[in-house]
């Protein structure tokens, strides 16, 4: 079963969160998320996994009427952004459980684990389910 594993940040507060990580907390962060990859990578379950870019990176995308993109800076929806993903093929939620736990425990500024929430979405086989 196909799951995304979603970390989430609130967009107010991205910067000052960044701007929290010394040089040594980025590389604790980055090897807890490397080592987390690549042991998706060696069971075969990870799909895809993706960091993303701050706020000031988004951008929102509407038609207009004549159905031509009308691009704005910023999030459609202001609170929580998207700060990185994994897809991961796996046998139960169980298991996606776990993996989400492993990176909600990422190291964060001192090294403590973040514990920061994460949220698992199925991506079932049938869309209309």
């Amino acid at each position: 079963m196909l799951y995304m594993i979603q970390m989430n940040v609130d967009a107010d507060s991205w910067d000052s969160v960044m701007s929290s990580y010394g040089p040594d907390d980025m590389k604790a962060m980055f090897a807890h998320m490397e080592a987390l990859n690549n042991e998706l990578t060696s069971a075969g379950e990870l799909v895809e996994a993706r960091g993303l870019g701050g706020p000031g990176l988004a951008r929102t995308v509407r038609a207009d009427s004549e159905g031509k993109p009308q691009v704005t800076e910023g999030q459609a929806v202001k609170g929580p952004i998207l700060a990185g993903y994994w897809v991961v093929d796996v046998q139960s939620a169980e298991r996606a459980y776990e993996i989400a736990a492993r990176a909600s425990a990422c190291p964060g500024p001192g090294g403590s684990p973040g514990n920061d929430p994460v949220e698992v979405h199925a991506i079932p086989d049938d869309p209309t389910v």
